[in-house]
């Protein structure tokens, strides 16, 4: 008999289901996989270095470039810390506007999420599906922002501009005739709020069809019980945080634990899983998008009925009006000064940290009473994820090692910042 020796193979970063760019070093026993050893850094940006060398409101677009499915997300950590250390105090219908975003942003990264994980492990249909909903989601950030992703809307002390009263609609092209254009243009004769009402009545039928499609699917619960199990002391060891920690069963959620925004004031559950496997964090983020939906339900209600300012009425750290700024000479300042030079936080150090799709995504900021932060650092939810990815992989199978990457929902721009 000829001696077998473990061998050795690259797993990515071309690999279509290393997410990016992802390189893992995999010593194999024949199928099995011994040692696992993620490699990062083929996508490194200088994130935190760059923000350094910036005035703070100048850094708000490079938040959205991090986890580039989850982009308001990001910006809400970045400027909450901001906030913390000039001590802003942020217009309540702001802070809904942000939380109902930050929601829509669940939803949106979570359908990137199934639709992906579900290709990897060879359900095509998936992907279909839930790029069928993120459309609609993009149109929101679109109707805001001006941006299908990097948004930038958040600003310190609220956000960019109110909602719109109007939807952008489809017009009559070679391609759609005017039956088409009217059937596309249904949900969108309002104003965004009664856009948003009218997803938040579509999309629990949606999820039911990937349920449908996945939840007692016998290839999909084959590929996914029982795979990467990780158990609630040792997810706490490691670090886990969002659905990978509450997966194992650990009801641990910022917007609970740690209330920001409104988030007090909302009503929503906890999704846990018992056994703290693939299947399991897949079951914890469905029921994610359906207590997402609840959330923007209760503020679309709540936007509704309460108009008011979007922005601190401070013009050290908020533009004036485009009126003020074009008739007044002071406005002309502010205008100009915010827009060069920003603006001088106050020396002091703060951390703020959002409940993201993937995790507690923390901002640390050192502040040495400059225009720019002394020091910046991010706590990316996914980094701490790969780093388990060799205990949870080892002893299984190379094809499982595809479920166990898709089940930590891995972003490589947080990764390598």
């Amino acid at each position: 008999m000829a001696e077998i020796h473990n061998y050795t193979i690259n797993f990515g970063p071309q690999h279509p289901a290393a997410h990016g760019v992802l390189r893992l070093i995999l010593e194999m026993d024949g199928e099995t996989v011994v040692r696992a050893d993620p490699h990062v850094g083929l996508l490194h940006r200088a994130t935190e270095k760059l923000a350094e060398s910036k005035p703070f409101n100048q850094s708000i677009g490079y938040m959205d470039r991090l986890d580039y499915v989850s982009m308001m997300c990001n910006e809400h950590g970045y400027v909450m810390a901001i906030e913390k250390l000039l001590g802003a105090e942020v217009p309540l219908r702001a802070q809904y506007i942000r939380v109902m975003f930050d929601e829509i942003t669940r939803i949106l990264n979570h359908l990137m999420w199934i639709g992906t994980h579900g290709l990897d492990i060879g359900a095509m249909t998936m992907f279909l599906y839930a790029f069928r909903e993120r459309e609609d989601l993009m149109d929101m950030y679109e109707a805001v922002s001006g941006a299908r992703m990097h948004a930038t809307y958040y600003r310190v002390g609220g956000v960019a501009r109110d909602l719109p009263e109007v939807m952008p609609r489809y017009e009559r092209s070679k391609w759609h005739d005017e039956d088409d254009v009217k059937r596309m243009n249904a949900n969108r004769e309002g104003s965004l709020l009664d856009f948003i009402h009218d997803f938040t009545e579509r999309f629990p039928a949606c999820v039911d069809e990937y349920e449908t499609l996945l939840t007692e699917n016998r290839i999909w619960r084959q590929r996914t019980v029982g795979i990467g199990t990780v158990s609630p002391e040792r997810a706490l060891q490691l670090g886990f945080t969002g659905p990978m920690l509450r997966g194992s069963g650990v009801e641990w959620d910022l917007r609970k634990k740690q209330p920001y925004e409104v988030y007090d004031r909302l009503d929503f559950d906890i999704p846990v899983g018992v056994n703290g496997d693939c299947y399991d964090r897949y079951l914890v983020r469905i029921e994610e998008m359906r207590q997402a939906n609840r959330i923007i339900r209760q503020c679309v209600d709540w936007l509704r009925d309460n108009p008011g300012p979007v922005m601190v009425d401070d013009h050290k750290i908020a533009a004036p009006p485009r009126e003020a700024m074009k008739a007044g000479m002071e406005g002309l300042i502010h205008h100009f000064k915010l827009f060069s030079e920003g603006y001088q936080v106050p020396e002091g150090e703060a951390y703020a940290a959002v409940e993201h799709p993937k995790g507690e995504f923390g901002i640390y900021l050192l502040s040495d009473g400059a225009n720019k932060p002394y020091r910046l650092k991010i706590r990316a939810p996914g980094f701490a994820h790969l780093s388990a990815m060799d205990e949870m992989v080892r002893g299984h199978m190379l094809a499982d090692v595809v479920a166990v990457i898709g089940t930590q929902d891995i972003v490589f721009g947080e990764i390598d910042r």
